[in-house]
């Protein structure tokens, strides 16, 4: 156990003292803050430039019904179109818009002329008072008011209320669960496999250097691989609290400069505030509606279960890659290994779709239960709530697959350590597996 933890203590420290741990350590927190703070910093700092539209209508059906609208202004010619499309594009440095005659259709065409290529805002809005305006006049000819279908159309609003087993309501938001599903899974996904390509690529080094003959020479094979296991994991556990911690400081900096800097906007919405109140939208104030979407999710219960999952998957396929680095000699050859070693954790990726959609299908549940893919699929669940004996019995089988694993990975490590030059396949290594020592 002493040379377990020695072990353990070599690969922490001489990990984290790296240049590249410093330097992902520092760049992780920045870039993860950056895709949070740059589009709300952008979408101020930008500003849109001013577009002026001519509307060369021959219809008549759509004059003076284009609005102007944030910077787009609408104004209207009479000339014929190659006269205009040169005064417009040409000597004004506009876009002009043409709507032409028809005889006998609907005028649902029209074209849409610039030097440069208009944005979608312009398009989308374009179209979208085209498609009003003709859609009315219809109405009106079949002797239809398009009021009554105006006032017609409600906005339904659907709250998800979760009932828990001791009658607790809990406000719940599907879409802000799915996303923290999908993000959750993935982060699982991108974390084992990053750490557990180290251990890989670290037992590869020491059989290529040679190192590892020194080191079995006091320590057994299997001391050796689950120290460096271990003691990746601690790795990896410093730096994810090092980015969760370094990242809400960055954007706690930046959000405490910005509201010393945007009275104006807080103004905006205060306002905006009272507008809601003063409407009879009581209860939809902001910050009581995020209050609530996180009430109804188990942060406490969605931490620990990140921490565990990724724990338990990163020990069980690092197992298994330090089995493979163990027993091939170049890093050519360990495409061939690592591909199905992973395509379970690929699986739960590429099933995400069915695992947000129905987390509690018999295939699901399975999936959550299944060692080699419980880590990603379990963690897709459990913002949609998961009976807490489904949980330990995920956790339970996680535990004894990764004891399994480690135990047949030991095998391959002890014998693949030492060989060089031995083309392994997979009939090489299933002899190393059941050869009995």
């Amino acid at each position: 156990m002493k040379k377990t933890l020695l072990i353990i203590q070599r690969e922490y420290l001489s990990r984290v003292k790296k240049r590249s741990f410093i330097i992902m350590t520092i760049i992780g927190p920045v870039l993860m803050a950056a895709m949070i703070i740059l589009p709300a910093y952008l979408a101020d700092w930008s500003e849109a430039t001013e577009k002026r539209i001519a509307v060369l209508d021959e219809t008549g059906w759509f004059y003076e019904k284009f609005k102007d609208q944030d910077n787009i202004t609408f104004y209207y010619v009479n000339g014929d179109l190659a006269s205009e499309k040169e005064i417009a594009l040409t000597k004004n440095g506009d876009l002009l818009l043409y709507i032409p005659r028809t005889e006998l259709n609907i005028p649902v065409n029209s074209e849409l002329y610039s030097i440069k290529q208009p944005g979608l805002n312009v398009t989308s809005y374009i179209k979208s008072v085209m498609k009003q305006i003709v859609e009315n006049k219809k109405l009106l000819a079949s002797g239809i008011d398009p009021e009554i279908i105006k006032s017609s159309k409600v906005h339904i609003n659907l709250s998800t209320i979760k009932v828990e087993e001791d009658g607790v309501e809990k406000k719940s938001n599907t879409e802000i669960e799915v996303g923290l599903a999908i993000f959750s899974g993935i982060m699982i996904y991108f974390f084992i496999f990053m750490f557990g390509v180290q251990v890989l690529k670290g037992v590869m080094e020491e059989k290529s250097n040679r190192i590892v003959e020194v080191i079995i020479s006091s320590v057994k094979p299997f001391q050796l691989m689950l120290g460096k296991i271990i003691g990746v994991a601690f790795v990896g556990l410093t730096q994810f609290l090092l980015w969760i911690i370094l990242t809400l400081i960055l954007v706690g900096i930046f959000q405490s400069g910005m509201l010393s800097e945007s009275n104006s906007a807080m103004e905006m919405l205060s306002n905006s505030n009272q507008i809601l109140n003063n409407t009879g939208s009581a209860g939809t104030d902001p910050m009581l509606m995020i209050n609530e979407i996180i009430g109804g999710i188990n942060i406490r219960v969605m931490v620990m279960s990140f921490i565990f999952y990724f724990l338990g998957g990163y020990l069980l396929y690092s197992s298994l890659f330090a089995a493979i680095g163990g027993a091939i000699d170049h890093d050519t050859d360990s495409q061939q290994f690592m591909l199905p070693v992973s395509i379970p954790l690929i699986f739960s990726i590429a099933l995400s779709g069915v695992i947000v959609n129905q987390p509690d299908s018999t295939l699901v549940i399975w999936m959550s239960m299944v060692p080699f893919t419980s880590p990603i699929t379990m963690m897709m669940r459990i913002p949609f709530g998961v009976p807490i004996e489904q949980i330990w019995i995920s956790v339970g089988l996680l535990v004894l697959g990764f004891i399994a694993t480690a135990w047949l990975a030991g095998k391959i490590y002890k014998t693949g350590i030492l060989m060089y030059g031995q083309k392994v396949s997979y009939p090489v290594i299933w002899k190393w597996l059941t050869r009995k020592y």
